[in-house]
């Protein structure tokens, strides 16, 4: 994300690049998620700090650059042969689908015909798949979720490349906006990000207190000790009691699961 692009965009434009974001930071949690059965705790597995690590790790392998020729397929290119998690899947189908369409509709709406050759090889043009064979010559979904992101992010903060692009009508930067704000919710709602409250099921390892655990839309799971400041966890205190957040997370599963042993 561009800072001066974003600090120069249109409203729409910023909350677009916003919430395109967040969907890229999250894609490889939704990924991984696929393979992972649902599961009725908290947080879900979906949602745990090493995904955070995958999703890294995937968002370096979908960065495409854009002199590259071949990208990740599409998802609906891939085989799938047994989800584990068919809601993940058909989340991550649906705002796959969604993205590549908004930009199609995009490239339609704002990017100008190629003069010839070279000018239609433009790593920074959109191409449309073919529409014969769109699984044979998917055109720049081949690139994947992550580059049609990135892509749209551009047009919606109006970032120059020359006269490829012209600006996008404020019909279709809240229709982009709009988009994005769906697809982000979607997938936070698969990876139980969306905003719940969840008492859990074992006592604090420290004082026996009730725990409750809570995610944001947007931000880092936490979990709270109903007992306050006698609570004697290595956390810090938070208006709810003693909180752990981020890394401090790790040492609360790990002291659950030696006090379940």
């Amino acid at each position: 994300m561009n800072p001066t692009a974003l600090d120069t965009a249109a409203p729409a434009g910023r909350r677009a690049a916003v919430d395109l974001a967040a969907v890229r930071e999250q894609w490889g949690g939704l990924l991984a998620a696929i393979d992972t059965p649902p599961a009725a705790e908290w947080p879900p597995r979906e949602c745990r700090g090493f995904l955070d690590q995958l999703a890294a790790r995937d968002a370096e392998l979908d960065q495409v650059s854009a002199s590259a020729t071949i990208g990740r397929a599409p998802l609906v290119l891939r085989e799938h042969p047994a989800p584990l998690n068919l809601d993940a899947l058909d989340t991550a189908l649906a705002v796959e689908r969604e993205l590549f369409e908004l930009a199609d509709t995009i490239a339609a709406a704002v990017q100008r015909p190629a003069h010839d050759q070279d000018d239609a090889t433009d790593p920074a043009r959109w191409r449309f798949p073919a529409p014969s064979a769109p699984t044979i010559d998917p055109g720049s979904r081949a690139y994947g979720l992550h580059w049609a992101a990135v892509w749209i992010e551009g047009r919606a903060l109006d970032e120059m490349s020359g006269d490829l692009f012209a600006p996008m009508p404020l019909r279709l930067l809240d229709e982009t906006a709009a988009v994005a704000r769906r697809c982000r919710e979607r997938v936070e709602r698969a990876l139980g990000r969306d905003g719940r409250t969840t008492a859990l099921d074992r006592p604090c390892p420290w004082c026996g207190g009730e725990l409750t655990g809570r995610t944001r839309a947007g931000g880092e799971p936490e979990v709270t000790c109903a007992t306050g400041e006698a609570c004697g966890a290595p956390v810090p205190m938070s208006c709810r009691g003693r909180v752990w957040r981020g890394a401090e997370l790790v040492d609360l599963w790990a002291a659950l699961s030696g006090a379940h042993r």
